[in-house]
């Protein structure tokens, strides 16, 4: 973990002891092959919002959404039904009032298939090697195997920028032309 996230051994042992300081489910399994890891089935604790928080937030992933902003669109619809579900039934009236006073307009960004946005997003958040195929300025289709440094959500498209596998360099790819994805599982040495 050290040298995947580029720091000390010792900053790494008072991250984990950290975490069990605030009493994170943290397993650890010694030997080769071992590890550290959170439970699985960890949740984040309840919250509460106010019904101005949770519109906010509610019309903000509408908008979100609707822009095709963000690739994570399954997620973000979870979310906002999650936001919309904790609200009493009065919070839900206060809600739907505020949320006929407040719109966003924007251009939005092209379509990404379902599958395309699944496979970045699990590459993004596990970090993992996302195998792409893509098609060009040129019209021709490429494939490329990255590793997602960053996101950028220009007006009107989202661009990913991956460093790429095979020469290292960091370039940038807008997401509706990415025509598949995959994630690539690795093996133990590498």
């Amino acid at each position: 973990m050290a040298e995947r996230f580029g720091v000390s051994i010792r900053t790494i042992h008072r991250d984990l002891d950290a975490l069990r300081e605030a009493a994170l489910p943290l397993q650890a399994e010694r030997g080769r092959g071992g590890g550290f890891a959170l439970d699985r089935a960890y949740t984040l604790p309840p919250i509460n919002l106010s019904p101005r928080e949770a519109a906010v937030i509610v019309v903000l992933g509408s908008y979100a959404k609707r822009l095709r902003l963000l690739p994570f669109e399954e997620t973000l619809d979870r979310a906002v039904d999650k936001v919309r579900g904790a609200l009493s039934a009065s919070a839900q009236r206060e809600l739907l009032e505020h949320l006929k006073r407040l719109e966003f307009t924007g251009v939005p960004a092209a379509p990404v298939d379902a599958a395309v946005r699944r496979a970045l997003e699990q590459a993004w958040f596990e970090q993992a090697l996302l195998a792409i195929v893509y098609v060009g300025g040129d019209s021709v289709e490429k494939k490329r195997t990255i590793r997602i440094a960053r996101v950028l959500l220009e007006r009107n498209a989202t661009m990913i920028y991956g460093v790429d596998e095979e020469t290292g360099e960091e370039r940038p790819f807008r997401l509706d032309r990415i025509t598949k994805a995959e994630v690539v599982k690795q093996t133990m040495g590498g």
